[in-house]
């Protein structure tokens, strides 16, 4: 299964909208970064087809059988199969930024990171007892309590760090305010008979402006002239998306419409894949974790595909023992369906970053690089146009 990976780097402010209405008299539009997969699958099928010159009302009807992307009720061979927060540096290297899994807890003092810990499955004393159905439950063990911090960002040697069984160290961290900013913008309403503004329809939305090269990310201090000043740090590099598509052949170069509004971004071809972990040494230690590394839409709530009664999971040709998860509250995904123009359906979703622990792991390297592969889908939850949109999307780690 041949896979291609481009960095897209944003050109405009972007309308990331989430699933929630806006647009009445005082209401107000958030912005989620980074959006859902299906925002990059949208895009980039868009680019393709207007390269192909194809008819898109004839195509949003069912006429046009694309060999690759197929039809809206019938999706072909593409598939979204990575998306990522990523920067871009001068010299074109694309380094991966992911969210904090959710075993990962984060403290600082004064500001700074101070420590990272990792959550770990752990049996409860006699006694004690839980309405979790699972074996363990992820503890924390601290000596004092203190409130988790968050708005950081993994670099891409946190992540390979995360995915070893290490633990990444405060450089391996970045802020939210290193990354983006939130602009908030005013818009008002139409309508859609007189072609002027509708009267009282005044509503407020987010709109994200990425880093881009020189622009200041921080200030430090220094000594000029016996005195202390603060000089600003400027970014040398460009933050976007990184996504990662099978089964197609992607625009090398031009650029896209990407979120609300349809704002420019532009293509960049990346060489390296996103990183994965070592299959073979997670195969011969007998035990891993998975983390979605996109929303997973699961039949059963929280619970991963393939997991029967027992806490047994069969997957692909990878089978062990669901001993614990981590799975922050659910959210709800949607979206707006061009080819039918209605919104679709909503759905509740266990987020990007759960993570679950298997051991009694049997599985072969191969087994386990096909399931990373072709994601957490099961005949329970199978829906051929979310996973070409790239959810269910996971990432295993070694335990």
């Amino acid at each position: 299964m041949s896979t291609q990976t481009t960095f897209i780097e944003p050109l405009d402010v972007l309308f990331l909208r989430g699933n929630k209405l806006f647009g009445d008299p005082g209401s107000y539009g958030e912005s989620l970064v980074p959006p859902w997969p299906s925002v990059a699958a949208g895009a980039l099928r868009s680019r393709m087809l207007a390269d192909e010159r194809v008819d898109l009302a004839a195509f949003a009807r069912g006429e046009v059988d694309h060999p690759t992307l197929g039809t809206p009720k019938r999706p072909g061979s593409f598939a979204v199969t990575a998306f990522h927060l990523a920067r871009r540096f001068a010299d074109g290297r694309v380094e991966l930024l992911i969210a904090p899994p959710a075993d990962l807890v984060i403290s600082e003092s004064e500001g700074k990171v101070s420590s990272v810990r990792s959550l770990q499955p752990t049996v409860l004393a006699s006694g004690l007892e839980a309405s979790s159905p699972l074996p363990r439950l992820p503890v924390l063990a601290e000596e004092q309590r203190s409130k988790p911090a968050g708005g950081y960002w993994l670099t891409q040697a946190g992540w390979e760090k995360y995915l070893k069984g290490e633990k990444p160290a405060a450089d391996d961290l970045l802020k939210a305010s290193q990354l983006w900013a939130i602009d908030h913008r005013v818009g008002v309403g139409l309508d859609a008979h007189t072609r002027r503004a509708a009267d009282g329809k005044l509503f407020s939305v987010q709109a994200v402006s990425m880093v881009q090269p020189r622009h200041e990310i921080a200030k430090r201090r220094v000594m000029k002239d016996d005195k202390q000043h603060q000089e600003p740090i400027l970014a040398d590099y460009a933050v976007g998306f990184l996504a990662s598509v099978s089964c197609a052949s992607l625009p090398k170069d031009g650029s896209l419409r990407l979120g609300g509004d349809g704002r420019a971004a532009a293509l960049h071809p990346c060489d390296a894949p996103p990183p994965t972990a070592d299959h073979a040494a997670i195969a011969a230690a007998r035990r891993c974790r998975i983390v979605l590394s996109t929303p997973g839409i699961f039949a059963d709530g929280w619970r991963l595909p393939g997991v029967d009664a027992q806490g047994r999971f069969a997957l692909g040709g990878v089978r062990g023992k669901l001993v614990c998860a981590a799975v922050p509250r659910f959210e709800a995904i949607s979206g707006w369906d061009l080819a039918s123009r209605e919104p679709k359906t909503a759905q509740r979703v266990a987020p990007a970053g759960s993570v679950y622990w298997l051991d009694e792991l049997d599985a072969t390297p191969d087994a386990l690089g096909k399931l990373a592969a072709a994601g957490l889908w099961d005949k329970a939850c199978e829906d051929a146009a979310r996973r070409a949109e790239g959810f269910n999307r996971l990432s295993l780690a070694y335990w």
